[in-house]
């Protein structure tokens, strides 16, 4: 076959924030796949096609950029931030494992972005210094019930944390949830980040005590870091600096 696929991730936002790698595959596309305002952040050029799609459409987005490679095109699906973290690389794989034979076949590469978490933790300083996991806290491709038990166990094992999706205008109830959740099982007053689309015109940044945080603090383009019991604040000028250090008291 002489087609193929690449799976890449567009990074945060900021277009210095999209590697060399993924610069280079687009540049030699005939098509690109992706949702909606991903698609909108590559350039028009000749020979390219672009074929945006609604968020909720992941397999058939996969399936349709199968289809074009088995026709010879060079395919780009794109996702923000990286495109393994809570993003399309999963769902090709998914489309290739249940499709035909000759999927498998296919010129498939995964190039590699800059997350939304860690493009927040970078502003911040270093909450991430430690041992950390990532939750979605959307319930569309999950029930609410694991969400929960994933929440009150990370905040037991004492990772610092980073939330994707915490809250949308259809499920406004779930991050006041998690804030309830996290009250409860952590017991102390560790700083969250709230990260509100880092790296465009529009980036926000608040650091406040996690008995201070309230929902409306959250929406779909912010990232929520929250620290672990160790997670400290260095006071100056300014924003403070947040990082968790990098040993751990026997």
């Amino acid at each position: 076959m002489t087609g193929s696929i690449v799976i890449a991730g567009l990074g945060p936002g900021a277009d210095d924030l999209v590697t060399p790698e993924v610069t280079a595959a687009l540049a030699q596309a005939t098509d690109v796949v992706g949702y909606i305002p991903y698609v909108a952040r590559v350039a028009e050029r000749p020979g390219l096609t672009l074929h945006p799609s609604d968020n909720r459409v992941e397999l058939d987005r996969a399936r349709h950029a199968l289809e074009m490679a088995c026709g010879g095109r060079r395919v780009v699906v794109v996702s923000s931030g990286d495109p393994g973290v809570f993003a399309m690389a999963s769902a090709v794989f998914e489309a290739v494992e249940a499709g035909p034979a000759g999927w498998r076949d296919l010129d498939i590469r995964v190039l590699p972005g800059i997350t939304a978490m860690l493009a927040a933790a970078a502003r911040a300083g270093a909450p991430l210094g430690h041992d950390f996991c990532a939750i979605n806290l959307s319930d569309n491709l999950k029930p609410w019930a694991l969400i929960e038990k994933r929440l009150r166990l990370a905040a037991e094992a004492d990772f610092a944390m980073a939330f994707y999706n915490p809250r949308s205008k259809s499920r406004p109830e779930g991050f006041a949830k998690t804030l309830d959740i996290l009250n409860d099982a952590c017991g102390d007053d560790r700083p969250v980040i709230f990260a509100r689309a880092v790296s465009t015109p529009e980036e926000m940044l608040q650091i406040v005590p996690l008995s201070e945080c309230t929902p409306v603090m959250a929406d779909m383009r912010t990232v929520v870091l929250v620290g672990n019991s160790t997670t400290r604040l260095i006071e100056r000028r300014g924003a403070p600096i947040v990082y968790t250090p990098r040993a751990v008291a026997p």
